[in-house]
């Protein structure tokens, strides 16, 4: 097949039944090669089975389509199968010329895979060419993975460690932005004065925001979310440019930064009422329901009556109290530290260095005696030449970066030991902590109970068959759990991932875990996003408290999310009953963070004020003589942030009541889903095929009781091409929730795929050996009268327009037909009736003279004039009829921006020619 890009020098040709992966280049111009038109062959009237094999050609046909002809183009060409409900932003987006939604589904519930579908359906429509992913530094490798292996999509990441390697890579005077199609982008990068311009000149025509909430802009929000603001409002003013913001808090009680990403999609959102609820404001609300999908688990559980199954989780806090040693050594740290941050005469900034000196040092001594040591021995606040810095902004940043939890949503979690010791190295101050760091080392052996108590949990974890991951704070840490972990737990594979290693070896090592039978993941909060770990890991133990509640999401969301292989998935917080530092934190953060997000069914990232407040209460503690627990509930500035975060939450229940996604009705998206599966086939056409094939070709192929099938890889006598299929799926099942040693099979597996280019491959190029026939004769108590049942495949010119420019895109569509001969004329037999041929059985013997017969006569009638008339004319009135589907599918939108025409540019080919013959009447 020639494509439609070609020239007439230069062709790109794909063979028929061949996949993307074989499109090859022809020089034609001249001196090049010689090139001839040809026709489709009608099948050999002597290449027929004995059974008949006209259902396996059939799926197998389908399921080789990537260039599929339905509305919804891209589907036939995915890494993933997406869920019935993931199709809805689909939908609303191509409504609106151009695109511009704020997907704010729930975390886990697939943002990321409903805003891809989006990019590479306009890309296989041929409507947009590049494309940009802005977000926070250490979600670009992820995004750039999920593109690549889901969506087709190459993209580079261009972030501040590599924007200078890919701009050598450019043409003088070229853009990086330019250069490169597809990119995810470093938003800070972009927002800077380096880069702004540049990116704003080049920009693609199609730019997804993740984190989007991290850029809303409102009152009080900082410098940093000014800038980036300011950049995604330059990119909206572009009427052409598609805009997909992407969080799952949209609103969180702030109306101003709510109303500030609603600008971006549509200005005239600018002067909506600050409340839209009542019949009055029904209109807006309507208007901005075509712009806003937002929904939980709880929603999209049951869509269309497919389950899509998330996982059962319990939650249970343990808590342990503190070896006598350990408690007396914390007593001394509580003295040292009170003491470093109340030395008179000391300058401002010495003060600050100390308070955060204190501060670290009580969290680390809080999560392990190893990282309490490394702290004591640790010089704090130092710049890069050793001296201490002086700036009281960038003391306090690089503080509240060591201690605190950093801003989830534009940078990753540190997982470093923050420094103690503020004096020289020779004064008693210092030589007093390196005394505190060797008693902390040997509470290390035996007398750290959290450590005894955390052994015994995983322990029986593993016994019940869960997989967990145990999240610490610090490197430190970390290794300490890990090793300690290994040499208790025998057949157990224990790793560490910190932020020692990078993000690619993050990746091989938790992929090298995985692949064991029992295995625990130690892991900081490097690891807290990035990975998705739900098919290799099954609980979550916090073993140090974050200071931020999110990271709690963060940690949870990488094993509690669609597509967790475990029914199950148990979450188990660890604190101290007699550490007043994490009693503090699971008083005023945890548990409030948790209660709203049993409440409302998703999180609300707790007030800004939420550091601030922490720096009251922590100097509190650091203002008592004991180690005797606070009372936070009794202070009015935990008063006043519980009612702000409880404002928050009352306004995020509200903005959901308002905006419930009702632009697109459930019954809209089961029928255009229907016509794609019935066009392309779905997991149950897989299934038939794969089975039918595996069994043709003499592979044995057990069925299990759980809905598994077992194939043995070392069978012999099984030809070449069904080899990789059994050495990579020798267990497998189709569709349902992946999980370990078993390969979820679905119509876009790469094995599917490739076991139906083979299966189609051989039918057209050795009809004599092939799995799949192009003819037979069939004889079947199904029918009365002789029937001929014609599998054809369409191929159709999809040309687009917009303005001055047209493009064309090469579509393919697997079309069944019968008809009967009464009196010499043709009947063509109804669709339904068509589809019931395929199951009839066979009931008996037709001499292979006879076949060869009845085919050929039946190939004569195909080559006759009207016949032929007749083909073209269905191939006309197929090509109506998808033109019809997509502008039912782009509804107001159709006209507006990218108008289409569907031409067939010929009859279609003839891939099969089935006879169905009756059972002959005893006389």
């Amino acid at each position: 097949m020639v494509l439609p890009d070609s020239t007439e020098e230069f062709l790109l040709l794909k063979p028929l039944g061949g996949n993307d992966a074989e499109v090859t280049g022809v020089f034609a111009g001249p001196g090049g090669e010689e090139v001839q038109s040809a026709a489709f062959a009608l099948p050999d009237p002597r290449g027929f089975s004995n059974a008949g094999r006209a259902k396996l050609l059939v799926n197998a046909a389908k399921l080789a389509i990537r260039s599929g002809a339905g509305p919804f183009r891209s589907l036939a060409r995915l890494g993933v199968e997406p869920r019935p409900y993931q199709l809805v932003p689909l939908l609303m987006a191509l409504r609106q010329t151009p695109a511009r939604l704020l997907i704010a589904d729930d975390v886990g519930v697939g943002k990321t895979i409903e805003a891809g579908l989006i990019a590479r359906e306009l890309l296989d429509r041929g409507e947009i060419s590049r494309m940009a992913v802005l977000c926070p530094p250490h979600l670009a490798e992820q995004w750039v993975e999920e593109l690549r292996a889901k969506f087709g999509i190459d993209a580079v990441a261009v972030l501040p460690g590599t924007a200078r390697r890919l701009e050598r890579g450019c043409n003088p005077g070229q853009s990086v932005f330019d250069r490169y199609r597809f990119v995810v982008v470093s938003l800070d990068l972009v927002k800077s004065d380096r880069w702004r311009q540049d990116f704003l000149t080049n920009a693609p025509e199609f730019v997804i925001v993740d984190e989007a909430h991290a850029s809303a802009e409102g009152e009080g929000m900082g410098s940093k979310r000014h800038q980036r603001y300011r950049l995604l409002e330059e990119l909206a003013k572009d009427p052409e440019r598609h805009l997909i913001l992407v969080t799952a808090t949209p609103h969180s009680g702030k109306e101003d930064a709510f109303r500030s990403l609603l600008k971006l999609l549509n200005p005239d959102f600018a002067n909506l009422p600050l409340d839209l609820s009542g019949a009055q404001n029904e209109a807006a609300r309507r208007s901005l329901a075509r712009h806003l999908v937002q929904r939980g688990r709880a929603d999209i559980q049951d869509y269309l009556r497919e389950d899509t199954p998330f996982p059962k989780r319990h939650d249970a806090e343990l808590k342990y109290t503190l070896h006598p040693e350990y408690a007396a050594l914390f007593d001394d740290v509580l003295a040292y530290a009170r003491e470093s941050v109340h030395v008179p005469g000391e300058t401002l900034g010495r003060t600050r260095i100390r308070w955060w000196a204190a501060l670290g040092l009580l969290r680390a001594l809080a999560s392990s005696p190893q990282a309490a040591a490394a702290t004591l021995k640790e010089r704090a606040l130092t710049a890069e030449g050793g001296e201490e810095p002086t700036d009281l902004t960038l003391i306090d940043a690089v503080g509240r970066e060591q201690v605190y939890d950093p801003d989830a949503e534009t940078s990753e979690a540190t997982d470093l030991t923050p420094g103690a010791q503020v004096e020289a190295p020779d004064t008693e101050a210092t030589r007093r902590l390196l005394k505190l760091a060797d008693r902390a080392l040997a509470l290390a052996d035996g007398k750290d109970n959290k450590l005894g108590l955390l052994t015994t949990q995983v322990r029986d974890l593993v016994k019940q068959g869960f997989a967990p991951i145990v999240f610490c704070r610090f490197i430190a840490t970390a290794e300490a759990v890990a090793a300690h972990l290994a040499g208790e737990l025998k057949g157990v594979a224990v790793d560490a991932v910190t932020g020692r290693l990078t993000p690619d070896e993050r990746v091989t090592k938790v992929g090298e875990l995985a692949a064991q039978e029992k295995r625990v993941l130690v892991a900081t909060d490097c690891l807290s996003e990035g990975i998705n770990l739900q098919q290799a890991f099954s609980a979550v133990i916090h073993y140090d408290l974050p200071w931020n509640p999110t990271r709690l999401d963060q940690r949870e969301g990488r094993v509690d999310r669609y597509g967790q292989a475990s029914g199950e998935v148990r979450v188990l917080t660890i604190y101290g009953e007699d550490n007043r530092i994490d009693t503090l934190i699971l008083d005023v953060l945890v548990r409030k963070h948790r209660l709203i997000r049993a409440t409302l069914g998703t999180s609300i990232p707790a007030p800004e004020e939420a550091e601030s407040l922490l720096d009251v209460l922590l100097a509190k503690v650091l203002d008592m003589d004991t180690r005797q627990a606070i009372q936070p509930s009794l202070f009015a500035e935990v008063q006043d942030f519980d009612v702000k975060w409880r404002d928050a939450a009352e306004g995020e229940k509200k903005s959901r009541s308002r905006f419930a996604q009702n632009a697109i009705q459930p019954g809209e998206v089961a029928g255009e889903l229907a016509a794609v599966r019935s066009a392309l086939g779905d997991t149950k056409a897989a299934q038939e095929f794969v089975l039918d094939a595996l069994q043709g070709a003499g592979v044995i192929v057990s069925p299990r009781m759980d809905g598994t099938f077992q194939a043995n890889p070392g069978q012999a006598d099984v030809r070449a091409e069904f080899r990789d299929f059994l050495e990579q799926a020798p267990s497998f099942r189709f569709g349902g929730t992946p999980e370990r040693n078993v390969t979820v099979l679905a119509r876009n597996h790469p094995l599917v795929e490739q076991l139906a280019s083979t299966v189609l491959g051989q039918a057209l190029d050795d009809p004599q050996h092939a799995l799949a026939k192009r003819v037979g004769v069939i004889r079947t108590s199904g029918v009365s009268v002789v029937t001929t049942l014609l599998l054809l495949r369409h191929r159709f010119h999809l040309t687009g327009r917009k303005g001055n420019r047209t493009w064309q895109t090469l579509a393919e569509e697997l079309d069944t037909l019968a008809y009967v001969r009464r009196a010499g004329q043709i009947e063509w037999l109804p669709a339904e009736q068509v589809q019931t041929l395929l199951d009839l059985p066979v009931e008996g013997n037709v001499d292979a003279a006879d076949k060869e017969t009845r085919l050929r006569t039946a190939a004569e009638l195909l080559q006759s004039e009207d016949m032929q008339a007749a083909l073209s004319e269905r191939a006309r009135a197929r090509g109506a009829e998808l033109l019809a589907a997509h502008e039912r599918v782009r509804g107001a939108a159709s006209g507006q921006g990218a108008t289409y025409s569907v031409e067939p540019p010929g009859p279609p080919d003839v891939l099969g020619v089935y006879l169905f013959l009756p059972i002959p009447k005893l006389s």
